[in-house]
């Protein structure tokens, strides 16, 4: 059985400091869409049509993303992924088009549930 090795190139400095900076900007973000989400100035229907479009908020692990929810912790956000079958390592971007829509229809928007059964 033969291994694949990937060799990274030597990076200058100034390289070095760039891939610094975008990773602590797109950490900022992911940590910004969290504290979003946490205090309902978003919600989870929200941030998953937003993963469609930016990278850094696509590259953020379900799991984190629902345990940012209100009410959410580590158990729940583990039982909710294991029923929808959602490896615990999955990103947004690598979610499927019925895995979303489980998601949005288990956590649905303040209001929404209210809405459709006036």
């Amino acid at each position: 059985m033969r291994t694949h090795v990937v060799t990274i190139p030597p990076l200058s400095d100034e390289q070095r400091q760039l891939a610094r900076h975008a990773a602590t900007e797109a950490r900022r973000r992911r940590a910004e869409v969290k504290q979003a989400l946490r205090t309902g100035r978003r919600t989870l229907s929200e941030v998953l049509t937003q993963a469609e479009q930016d990278d850094v908020v696509a590259h953020t692990k379900v799991v984190d993303v629902l345990k940012s929810l209100p009410r959410v912790g580590a158990v729940r956000a583990a039982r909710v992924m294991e029923r929808l079958d959602i490896a615990p390592n999955r990103r947004l971007r690598g979610l499927g088009k019925h895995q979303t829509a489980a998601l949005v229809a288990e956590f649905p928007a303040p209001g929404a549930a209210a809405d459709s059964s006036a």
